[in-house]
């Protein structure tokens, strides 16, 4: 089960991907994103029809009709959208603090998040036999 919590600036995958398509072509109509996104999803028209109208419910983009269908123009722009996932960022994991965001970005390696966790896990699990032989 979801919580509910603050909603979120930042907008679901499939959405965010949406808009990509729209600002990169300016504006289109459902047609159009779904033949986009074909290469990377395979995604009815109605489902693209779909998250395009919750983006316009939402106000991240403005809907026109022209002739039968919906022409879709982005009202969010990809910095906007960046500033805020930054600043989600901030305020979830570094209390706020942009010098600790740019300490961590500085000691950090790069690495893909998977092998982080396993590394994490390997070394709690050597910790806990550690810790287990300590006591036994």
């Amino acid at each position: 089960m979801r919580r509910a919590g603050p909603a979120r600036d930042i907008p679901p995958p499939l959405e965010l991907e949406c808009l990509k398509v729209l600002w990169a072509m300016g504006r289109a109509n459902v047609k159009d994103v779904r033949d986009a996104l074909a290469s990377r999803r395979n995604l009815a028209y109605t489902t693209v029809m779909t998250v395009l109208d919750r983006l316009v419910h939402k106000g991240g983009v403005s809907r026109e009709k022209l002739g039968r269908s919906f022409v879709y123009t982005p009202l969010l722009t990809r910095d906007g959208l960046r500033r805020a996932a930054v600043r989600e960022l901030l305020d979830y994991f570094f209390d706020g603090s942009e010098s600790a965001l740019m300490e961590y970005l500085r000691r950090v390696p790069e690495t893909s998040p998977a092998t982080e966790t396993r590394s994490a896990a390997a070394a709690a699990g050597a910790e806990d036999h550690r810790i287990d032989t300590v006591l036994l």
